[in-house]
């Protein structure tokens, strides 16, 4: 058995094939490993009142027994952009499973504040998961983010389980979106 230890992210391979290359490339394992993620408290409510793509406002209190992954971003940033195409993925992969993806769009500039530019943003990057509106940062700064983009991950239970920031790290990711799925819930 070898355990390997990246982040907050353990992942210990038993038995199985996995091509696992280390320096800050892509790390490819099979489904049969099993992934360790520590309990880093309550998720922070998203207190956001304009969504796109929602029929209403998603709360994390309202979304007990599904795993929520949470995309800090901003339209103008080519690091989000790149991370956009691995968050429309797992949402039509998992979102049967019970994966939410939540877009918390916390904009750096003026022309990024505007609604129509957000929506029209949404359009050309086809996104078609719930995106808020976080002008004023409410959600921004309930979580403590500093950087753009940053991905979280709340648990079946409303736990914070798991971040990481920058572009990246799409095989631990997904082994951890994997991995609270397959938690059970009461």
């Amino acid at each position: 058995m070898r355990v390997l230890t990246t982040g907050l992210l353990s992942l210990v391979l038993a038995g199985c094939s996995a091509a696992t290359v280390l320096g800050g490339e892509e790390l490819n394992v099979k489904p049969e490993v099993v992934v360790s993620l520590r309990d880093l408290g309550p998720a922070p409510e998203l207190g956001n009142e304009i969504w796109l793509n929602a029929d209403q406002p998603l709360r994390p209190s309202n979304l007990r027994g599904k795993v929520v992954l949470l995309d800090m971003w901003t339209f103008g940033c080519v690091n989000c952009q790149r991370v956009v195409p691995y968050l429309r993925d797992w949402f039509e992969r998992y979102r049967d499973r019970g994966l939410v993806v939540i877009g918390n769009h916390y904009p750096e500039f003026k022309y990024e504040r505007e609604l129509n530019n957000l929506r029209a943003a949404l359009a050309r990057l086809d996104i078609s998961y719930p995106v808020a509106q976080d002008n004023e940062r409410m959600t921004w700064n309930a979580y403590g983010t500093r950087f753009w983009p940053t991905l979280y991950l709340i648990d079946k239970q409303g736990q914070l389980r798991y971040s990481h920031i920058g572009e990246g790290r799409y095989a631990e990711t997904e082994s951890a979106i994997e991995a609270l799925l397959a938690e059970s819930y009461p």
